[in-house]
């Protein structure tokens, strides 16, 4: 499940289509199961349309949406998006680490 590409430049519209991975991004495609145009205002009802029941279809027949189209599933409520957690690491705690282990080597 990825998003095609259409439209003339600087004017995006997309093609929310189930395809191959192996196809290119504007190429063939299986299906083509909804739209998605940016340029419109985001209280808009055509600026994302999707059919909902094929999108289940293929989620279930084990199609794997990218990023964009996962935040998409996710408003419709399709399929919840996996929200990761960035990894924090702070660098004195590791620092402080390695000097005492340092220290008691000499």
């Amino acid at each position: 499940m990825r998003l095609s590409r259409g439209g003339s430049k600087k004017r995006p519209y997309y093609r929310i289509v189930i395809a191959d991975a192996r196809s290119p991004r504007d190429g063939k495609f299986i299906e083509k199961i909804g739209t998605y145009n940016p340029l419109l205002a985001k209280d808009s009802e055509d600026r994302m349309k999707l059919d909902t029941e094929r999108a289940a279809h293929w989620l279930k027949m084990g199609a794997q949406p990218t990023d964009r189209v996962a935040r998409f599933l996710d408003v419709l409520g399709v399929k919840e998006r996996a929200h990761l957690e960035p990894v924090r690491r702070t660098l004195g705690v590791e620092l402080h680490a390695i000097f005492r282990i340092l220290g008691e080597k000499r």
